[in-house]
């Protein structure tokens, strides 16, 4: 995630006062990355341990080589913008939350707790089972969406 960072002098004197918000880019002098590669990267480490996913396992679904995901995750390197939102979905978490701008939740997101447990074994699943795993339950709810739609028309 990228935001452009340029001086005071360089705005027009009436967006002077709203130095907090993101200059137009033809008035930028510099480009920082907003996610600084030690903070994203001891979020990572930590929501990643928290839900005792190995570093080798979340490089393979992130489709990335073990060893850029493991200087992304020491902080030497920095993840693209889309690859930070897909850390984010395999991680349950919110953008800001992964950001350190929002508390992480500590309760789970899975609220029943049999779904919660069942998720948990099929995690460690190998992917041909989960892909059929998937299947199976994107057809279970497709098939009461298509009825909640049905049911309305009535």
């Amino acid at each position: 995630m990228l935001a452009v960072a340029c001086r005071a002098r360089d705005l027009p004197v009436r967006d002077r006062h709203a130095r907090q918000f993101v200059a137009p880019l033809h008035l930028a002098t510099q480009v920082r990355p907003v996610l600084e590669a030690p903070r994203i990267a001891r979020l990572v480490r930590l929501l990643r341990s928290a839900r005792q996913i190995t570093q080798a396992r979340l490089a393979e679904l992130l489709e990335v080589n073990p060893r850029v995901y493991n200087r992304w995750e020491r902080g030497l390197a920095t993840p693209q913008f889309d690859t930070v939102v897909r850390i984010a979905d395999i991680l349950q978490v919110t953008l800001d939350e992964l950001a350190g701008r929002a508390p992480v939740p500590a309760e789970p997101r899975i609220h029943n707790q049999e779904l919660l447990n069942l998720y948990q074994q099929v995690d460690s699943l190998p992917d041909a089972e989960q892909q059929a795993l998937i299947l199976v339950i994107d057809s279970f709810v497709r098939k009461t969406q298509v009825q909640k739609v049905l049911n309305r028309r009535r």
